[in-house]
Protein backbone atom coordinates (compact mmCIF):
# COMPACT_ATOMS: atom_id res chain seq x y z
CA UNK A 1 0.00 0.00 0.00
CA UNK A 2 1.33 3.63 -0.93
CA UNK A 3 0.79 5.77 2.33
CA UNK A 4 1.41 9.54 2.91
CA UNK A 5 1.96 10.51 6.37
CA UNK A 6 0.82 13.96 6.64
CA UNK A 7 2.31 16.20 9.60
CA UNK A 8 5.48 14.72 11.06
CA UNK A 9 4.89 15.56 14.71
CA UNK A 10 4.50 12.70 17.22
CA UNK A 11 2.09 10.72 15.72
CA UNK A 12 3.26 11.44 12.32
CA UNK A 13 6.90 10.27 12.96
CA UNK A 14 5.69 7.90 15.10
CA UNK A 15 3.57 5.70 12.36
CA UNK A 16 5.97 6.26 9.67
CA UNK A 17 7.94 3.90 12.19
CA UNK A 18 5.46 1.53 13.19
CA UNK A 19 4.40 0.87 9.11
CA UNK A 20 6.11 -2.28 7.72
CA UNK A 21 8.14 -2.23 4.53
CA UNK A 22 5.65 -4.11 2.62
CA UNK A 23 4.00 -0.32 2.51
CA UNK A 24 5.25 2.55 0.44
CA UNK A 25 5.64 5.55 2.95
CA UNK A 26 6.09 9.27 2.37
CA UNK A 27 5.46 11.88 4.75
CA UNK A 28 4.66 16.10 3.88
CA UNK A 29 5.55 18.40 6.20
CA UNK A 30 3.96 21.76 5.72
CA UNK A 31 7.78 23.83 7.56
CA UNK A 32 10.72 23.56 5.74
CA UNK A 33 13.29 21.16 7.51
CA UNK A 34 15.36 24.11 9.09
CA UNK A 35 12.22 25.76 10.71
CA UNK A 36 11.18 22.40 12.12
CA UNK A 37 10.74 21.44 15.59
CA UNK A 38 8.56 19.80 18.37
CA UNK A 39 6.48 21.78 20.22
CA UNK A 40 4.76 21.41 23.88
CA UNK A 41 6.28 20.27 27.47
CA UNK A 42 8.36 16.91 26.86
CA UNK A 43 6.50 15.22 30.35
CA UNK A 44 5.88 11.54 29.98
CA UNK A 45 5.95 8.07 31.77
CA UNK A 46 9.46 6.42 31.38
CA UNK A 47 7.56 2.57 32.44
CA UNK A 48 4.83 3.47 29.38
CA UNK A 49 6.31 4.40 26.58
CA UNK A 50 9.15 2.59 26.66
CA UNK A 51 7.64 -0.50 25.58
CA UNK A 52 6.02 1.86 22.40
CA UNK A 53 9.13 3.47 21.50
CA UNK A 54 10.77 0.02 21.32
CA UNK A 55 8.18 -0.94 19.34
CA UNK A 56 9.15 1.89 16.37
CA UNK A 57 12.96 0.69 17.03
CA UNK A 58 13.98 2.78 19.52
CA UNK A 59 15.46 2.85 23.00
CA UNK A 60 13.38 5.89 24.97
CA UNK A 61 15.88 5.56 28.02
CA UNK A 62 18.91 7.25 25.45
CA UNK A 63 16.50 10.36 25.50
CA UNK A 64 15.71 10.98 29.01
CA UNK A 65 16.68 14.22 30.78
CA UNK A 66 14.99 14.44 34.08
CA UNK A 67 13.31 11.58 36.38
CA UNK A 68 10.69 13.43 38.46
CA UNK A 69 10.43 12.42 42.33
CA UNK A 70 7.58 14.37 43.30
CA UNK A 71 5.31 17.06 41.76
CA UNK A 72 4.37 20.13 43.42
CA UNK A 73 0.58 21.67 42.48
CA UNK A 74 -0.17 24.86 43.62
CA UNK A 75 -3.73 25.13 44.67
CA UNK A 76 -2.79 28.88 45.69
CA UNK A 77 -3.87 28.19 49.63
CA UNK A 78 -2.51 24.87 49.62
CA UNK A 79 0.64 23.06 48.21
CA UNK A 80 -0.23 19.83 47.30
CA UNK A 81 2.79 16.94 47.16
CA UNK A 82 2.43 14.02 44.30
CA UNK A 83 4.97 11.27 44.52
CA UNK A 84 5.72 10.19 40.82
CA UNK A 85 6.08 6.43 39.57
CA UNK A 86 8.02 7.42 36.71
CA UNK A 87 7.46 10.95 35.19
CA UNK A 88 10.44 12.21 33.26
CA UNK A 89 11.48 14.92 30.50
CA UNK A 90 12.77 13.56 27.38
CA UNK A 91 14.39 15.00 24.49
CA UNK A 92 11.36 14.69 22.07
CA UNK A 93 12.82 16.83 19.52
CA UNK A 94 16.10 14.72 19.03
CA UNK A 95 13.39 11.69 19.45
CA UNK A 96 11.35 12.53 17.22
CA UNK A 97 13.77 13.93 14.46
CA UNK A 98 15.58 10.24 14.99
CA UNK A 99 12.06 8.71 13.70
CA UNK A 100 11.96 11.03 10.77
CA UNK A 101 15.87 11.29 9.60
CA UNK A 102 16.02 8.23 7.45
CA UNK A 103 12.54 8.70 6.23
CA UNK A 104 11.13 10.23 2.83
CA UNK A 105 10.09 14.00 3.53
CA UNK A 106 8.24 16.45 1.53
CA UNK A 107 9.30 19.50 3.42
CA UNK A 108 7.53 22.89 3.09
CA UNK A 109 4.50 20.69 1.81
CA UNK A 110 1.56 23.10 2.31
CA UNK A 111 -1.33 19.86 2.10
CA UNK A 112 -4.60 21.04 1.75
CA UNK A 113 -6.48 18.26 0.30
CA UNK A 114 -6.11 15.07 -0.92
CA UNK A 115 -6.00 15.06 -4.41
CA UNK A 116 -3.71 17.00 -6.43
CA UNK A 117 -0.10 15.93 -5.11
CA UNK A 118 -2.01 13.07 -3.30
CA UNK A 119 -3.43 11.57 -6.17
CA UNK A 120 -1.30 8.61 -6.32
CA UNK A 121 -1.71 7.31 -2.82
CA UNK A 122 -4.08 4.71 -1.73
CA UNK A 123 -4.05 5.99 1.80
CA UNK A 124 -3.36 9.97 2.97
CA UNK A 125 -3.19 9.76 7.26
CA UNK A 126 -4.31 13.22 8.66
CA UNK A 127 -1.24 13.50 11.48
CA UNK A 128 -1.91 17.54 11.25
CA UNK A 129 -2.66 17.45 14.84
CA UNK A 130 -5.05 20.95 16.16
CA UNK A 131 -4.87 22.09 12.48
CA UNK A 132 -6.65 18.68 10.83
CA UNK A 133 -5.99 19.97 7.72
CA UNK A 134 -7.85 17.24 5.51
CA UNK A 135 -10.50 16.11 7.77
CA UNK A 136 -14.24 18.35 8.23
CA UNK A 137 -14.18 21.03 10.76
CA UNK A 138 -15.15 19.92 13.90
CA UNK A 139 -19.01 21.11 15.26
CA UNK A 140 -17.91 21.36 19.17
CA UNK A 141 -14.02 21.87 19.80
CA UNK A 142 -12.31 23.09 22.38
CA UNK A 143 -8.83 24.98 21.85
CA UNK A 144 -6.59 25.98 24.81
CA UNK A 145 -4.16 28.60 23.97
CA UNK A 146 -0.72 27.82 25.13
CA UNK A 147 2.87 29.28 25.37
CA UNK A 148 5.76 27.86 26.20
CA UNK A 149 9.90 29.10 26.70
CA UNK A 150 12.58 26.91 26.82
CA UNK A 151 14.90 28.45 29.78
CA UNK A 152 18.39 28.51 31.44
CA UNK A 153 19.87 30.11 34.08
CA UNK A 154 21.71 29.57 37.50
CA UNK A 155 18.72 30.69 39.63
CA UNK A 156 16.07 28.24 38.51
CA UNK A 157 13.90 27.54 41.67
CA UNK A 158 12.52 24.39 41.60
CA UNK A 159 14.33 21.05 41.35
CA UNK A 160 11.41 18.97 40.40
CA UNK A 161 8.03 19.57 38.43
CA UNK A 162 5.33 22.00 39.12
CA UNK A 163 1.84 22.60 38.06
CA UNK A 164 -0.48 25.54 39.04
CA UNK A 165 -3.89 25.09 37.55
CA UNK A 166 -6.11 28.12 37.17
CA UNK A 167 -9.52 28.59 38.41
CA UNK A 168 -12.10 26.29 36.95
CA UNK A 169 -10.07 23.78 35.16
CA UNK A 170 -9.53 26.10 32.12
CA UNK A 171 -5.41 25.70 32.01
CA UNK A 172 -2.39 25.25 34.27
CA UNK A 173 1.04 26.68 34.30
CA UNK A 174 3.72 24.35 34.59
CA UNK A 175 7.56 23.89 35.12
CA UNK A 176 9.62 20.73 34.12
CA UNK A 177 13.05 20.71 34.56
CA UNK A 178 15.56 19.40 31.88
CA UNK A 179 18.74 19.04 33.48
CA UNK A 180 22.00 20.87 33.40
CA UNK A 181 20.14 24.11 34.62
CA UNK A 182 17.22 24.45 31.72
CA UNK A 183 13.47 23.41 32.13
CA UNK A 184 10.68 24.53 29.98
CA UNK A 185 8.09 26.80 31.78
CA UNK A 186 4.92 27.28 29.98
CA UNK A 187 0.99 27.95 30.12
CA UNK A 188 -1.96 27.03 28.68
CA UNK A 189 -5.18 28.80 29.43
CA UNK A 190 -8.69 28.93 27.82
CA UNK A 191 -9.00 32.79 28.91
CA UNK A 192 -5.57 33.82 28.53
CA UNK A 193 -4.68 34.31 32.30
CA UNK A 194 -1.06 33.14 32.21
CA UNK A 195 -0.04 36.46 29.60
CA UNK A 196 3.07 38.17 31.25
CA UNK A 197 3.62 35.20 33.80
CA UNK A 198 6.22 33.59 31.89
CA UNK A 199 8.02 36.71 31.43
CA UNK A 200 7.94 38.00 34.49
CA UNK A 201 9.46 34.39 35.46
CA UNK A 202 12.24 35.07 33.36
CA UNK A 203 12.67 38.31 34.56
CA UNK A 204 12.62 37.36 38.32
CA UNK A 205 15.61 34.42 37.41
CA UNK A 206 17.71 35.57 35.23
CA UNK A 207 16.65 33.23 32.64
CA UNK A 208 18.06 33.24 29.63
CA UNK A 209 15.22 32.03 26.87
CA UNK A 210 16.80 29.26 24.47
CA UNK A 211 13.23 29.29 22.50
CA UNK A 212 9.70 30.11 22.30
CA UNK A 213 7.01 28.06 21.61
CA UNK A 214 3.61 28.75 21.45
CA UNK A 215 0.74 26.88 19.83
CA UNK A 216 -2.80 25.43 20.69
CA UNK A 217 -3.99 22.38 22.36
CA UNK A 218 -7.14 20.38 21.48
CA UNK A 219 -8.91 19.02 24.54
CA UNK A 220 -12.25 17.75 22.57
CA UNK A 221 -12.30 14.05 22.80
CA UNK A 222 -12.65 11.54 19.74
CA UNK A 223 -16.10 11.29 20.98
CA UNK A 224 -16.83 15.08 19.26
CA UNK A 225 -14.48 14.82 16.71
CA UNK A 226 -15.65 12.56 13.88
CA UNK A 227 -15.45 12.00 11.46
CA UNK A 228 -11.92 10.13 11.77
CA UNK A 229 -11.82 9.35 8.04
CA UNK A 230 -13.18 10.76 4.62
CA UNK A 231 -12.78 9.56 1.45
CA UNK A 232 -9.32 8.11 1.28
CA UNK A 233 -7.93 10.05 4.36
CA UNK A 234 -7.67 8.94 8.27
CA UNK A 235 -7.19 10.91 11.26
CA UNK A 236 -4.65 10.15 13.92
CA UNK A 237 -3.84 11.36 17.17
CA UNK A 238 -4.46 15.17 17.96
CA UNK A 239 -6.47 15.59 14.62
CA UNK A 240 -8.98 12.99 16.16
CA UNK A 241 -9.34 14.30 19.84
CA UNK A 242 -6.16 12.03 21.52
CA UNK A 243 -5.21 14.34 23.84
CA UNK A 244 -6.08 13.82 28.00
CA UNK A 245 -8.22 16.94 28.62
CA UNK A 246 -7.36 17.31 32.27
CA UNK A 247 -3.80 17.40 31.20
CA UNK A 248 -3.27 18.38 28.05
CA UNK A 249 -0.89 15.74 27.46
CA UNK A 250 -1.29 13.46 24.23
CA UNK A 251 2.58 12.07 23.03
CA UNK A 252 1.34 8.65 24.67
CA UNK A 253 -1.99 8.77 23.17
CA UNK A 254 -0.67 9.61 20.00
CA UNK A 255 1.17 6.52 20.17
CA UNK A 256 -1.53 4.39 20.95
CA UNK A 257 -4.13 5.48 18.76
CA UNK A 258 -1.35 5.04 16.39
CA UNK A 259 -1.13 1.32 17.19
CA UNK A 260 -4.74 0.80 16.68
CA UNK A 261 -4.24 2.41 13.15
CA UNK A 262 -1.68 0.00 12.21
CA UNK A 263 -3.79 -2.67 13.65
CA UNK A 264 -6.52 -2.19 11.99
CA UNK A 265 -5.23 -0.62 8.28
CA UNK A 266 -7.25 -2.81 6.27
CA UNK A 267 -10.70 -2.22 8.31
CA UNK A 268 -11.89 1.72 9.09
CA UNK A 269 -14.95 0.76 11.16
CA UNK A 270 -13.33 -1.43 13.45
CA UNK A 271 -10.68 1.16 13.92
CA UNK A 272 -13.06 3.75 14.90
CA UNK A 273 -14.67 1.70 17.24
CA UNK A 274 -11.77 0.55 18.83
CA UNK A 275 -10.59 4.43 19.33
CA UNK A 276 -13.88 5.26 21.11
CA UNK A 277 -13.50 2.46 23.03
CA UNK A 278 -10.24 2.96 24.05
CA UNK A 279 -10.60 7.08 24.82
CA UNK A 280 -13.89 6.66 26.43
CA UNK A 281 -12.84 8.16 29.74
CA UNK A 282 -11.62 11.10 27.60
CA UNK A 283 -15.33 12.24 27.00
CA UNK A 284 -15.71 11.68 31.24
CA UNK A 285 -12.98 14.04 31.85
CA UNK A 286 -14.08 16.49 29.07
CA UNK A 287 -17.77 16.72 30.34
CA UNK A 288 -16.01 17.64 33.97
CA UNK A 289 -13.90 20.00 32.23
CA UNK A 290 -16.31 21.94 30.38
CA UNK A 291 -18.89 21.77 33.39
CA UNK A 292 -15.93 24.40 35.00
CA UNK A 293 -15.62 26.04 32.13
CA UNK A 294 -18.87 27.04 32.02
CA UNK A 295 -19.89 27.36 35.77
CA UNK A 296 -22.56 24.12 36.12
CA UNK A 297 -20.39 22.31 37.78
CA UNK A 298 -22.42 20.90 40.72
CA UNK A 299 -20.41 17.90 42.63
CA UNK A 300 -23.38 15.89 43.68
CA UNK A 301 -24.39 15.73 39.92
CA UNK A 302 -20.63 14.71 38.47
CA UNK A 303 -19.84 12.53 41.45
CA UNK A 304 -20.25 9.52 39.19
CA UNK A 305 -18.12 10.79 36.59
CA UNK A 306 -15.13 12.07 38.80
CA UNK A 307 -15.37 8.88 40.53
CA UNK A 308 -14.99 7.37 36.95
CA UNK A 309 -11.77 9.56 36.34
CA UNK A 310 -10.44 9.14 39.98
CA UNK A 311 -10.57 5.30 39.39
CA UNK A 312 -9.01 5.51 35.80
CA UNK A 313 -6.33 7.46 37.17
CA UNK A 314 -5.28 5.78 40.53
CA UNK A 315 -5.64 2.29 38.40
CA UNK A 316 -3.25 3.62 35.63
CA UNK A 317 -0.32 4.95 37.99
CA UNK A 318 2.09 3.39 35.15
CA UNK A 319 0.30 4.98 32.82
CA UNK A 320 0.43 8.75 34.01
CA UNK A 321 3.87 8.18 35.97
CA UNK A 322 2.20 9.26 39.25
CA UNK A 323 0.70 8.60 42.25
CA UNK A 324 -3.18 9.93 42.26
CA UNK A 325 -4.38 9.72 46.16
CA UNK A 326 -8.50 10.10 46.72
CA UNK A 327 -7.57 12.94 49.26
CA UNK A 328 -5.59 15.30 46.35
CA UNK A 329 -7.97 14.61 43.63
CA UNK A 330 -10.82 15.84 45.70
CA UNK A 331 -8.94 19.27 46.47
CA UNK A 332 -7.96 19.62 42.92
CA UNK A 333 -11.59 19.52 41.68
CA UNK A 334 -13.61 20.88 43.92
CA UNK A 335 -11.04 23.99 45.16
CA UNK A 336 -10.81 24.99 41.39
Amino acid sequence: MKIAVVGTGVAGAYLMNRLTSEHQVEAFEMRSEKNWYTVCAWGTSQPFIRDLVKKAGFEFDDYVLHKGKKMLVDLGDEMLEIPLKGLVTYDKHRLTHDMIKDKKVHWGSQVKEANGDLRDFDMVVDATGLHRSLLPALKEDIVIPSLEYQVKSKELPYDDFIIKPYPHVTGYWWYFPLGDGTAHVGAGDLRGSYRGELDAFVKKYNCEVVRRMGRPVRVTPPKHCEPFFDGKVVGVGESIGTVYPMLGEGIIPSMQCVNLLVENLGDREEYRREVLEHFEVYSKVYDFVKSKIEGRFRLWRMLPTLLGIYWYMHSNTERYGLETRLSDFYKIVTRL
